[in-house]
């Protein structure tokens, strides 16, 4: 997810017009944003940890491994990069597969469900991944793109991944009513809006063929009851700790994908005819 900038706050707090319409109502939410934007700065940048390289290079065998979406799929707030989403994904698919692993993180900071298009347009020509991991929604939540339009890009990319023999994962969009910074009523908007979103993604990725991890059920407890370890500097995106639990909840999917797993934990779905 982007950083929790003016801008997303402000568009934001705006969908509070869903809820009332009172210009009351309108300055209280503005001025809620104007205090998660003082609380949560801007400590991180706009570049994540590099971290694409071989894992277990001594392994026999190589998968290919791709990261795709928004600054939790390249690993924004990782102070290292072996500490990174995709990094921590791809040691423990080697070690569980006993395998080399290569990743390559297309994944962007900001990133809307709008630039997966760019992103797979951006890979290497010939390029062909095993198993794509895509994490994105936040950005879409907080400057309120339709639904409809972030699952449609979504499920095209997904299309996309299957035509060039990939198995994808989908991580559905975090329930941003973790980010304490944001207070309330504002923070309860997002959280709502995030887990609609999500819903209709899970949906329609399972309708797609892919395999989907409900991220606000499988890590989000743990980001709501211990938020200090859970969250980096800014309180926004995941610390070394959070993208730790947050791939070791997401690799029995990745996993159960490659063919390499046989069952599936609470909040993980395989499609009907898994591909």
């Amino acid at each position: 997810m982007r950083r929790l900038d003016r801008r997303a706050l402000a568009v934001l707090a705006s969908a509070g017009l869903v809820a009332t319409s009172s210009v009351g109502a309108r300055q209280f939410l503005q001025r809620q944003a104007a205090i998660a934007r003082g609380i949560i700065g801007d400590p991180l940048g706009h570049a994540a940890p590099e971290a694409d390289k071989v894992y277990r290079k001594s392994r026999d065998g190589r998968l290919e491994l791709l990261m795709l979406g928004d600054s939790i799929a390249a690993g924004l707030g990782a102070e290292r990069p072996k500490d990174t989403l995709g990094a921590r994904l791809a040691r423990g698919l080697g070690k569980a597969a006993n395998t080399s692993v290569r990743l390559c993180t297309a994944a962007r900071v900001g990133s809307e469900s709008s630039l997966l298009a760019a992103q797979l347009d951006a890979l290497p020509g010939g390029y062909r991944p095993d198993v794509a991991v895509i994490v994105v929604g936040g950005n879409d939540v907080t400057h309120r793109v339709p639904v409809g339009e972030s699952v449609r890009h979504l499920t095209d990319a997904v299309d996309r991944l299957h035509e060039l023999g990939a198995r994808v994962v989908v991580g559905t969009c975090p329930d941003l009513g973790a980010l304490r910074p944001v207070p309330q009523p504002l923070r309860s908007l997002g959280s709502r809006a995030s887990r609609q979103l999500a819903a209709a993604q899970r949906r329609a990725a399972l309708d797609r063929g892919a395999y989907v991890v409900s991220l606000a059920h499988v890590v989000g407890p743990f980001f709501i009851t211990n938020p200090d370890e859970m969250f980096s500097l800014d309180r926004f995106h995941p610390s070394a700790a959070g993208y730790r639990r947050t791939a070791k909840a997401m690799l029995p999917s990745v996993l159960r994908a490659l063919g390499h797993a046989d069952e599936l934990p609470f909040g993980h779905h395989a499609p009907p005819a898994g591909p």
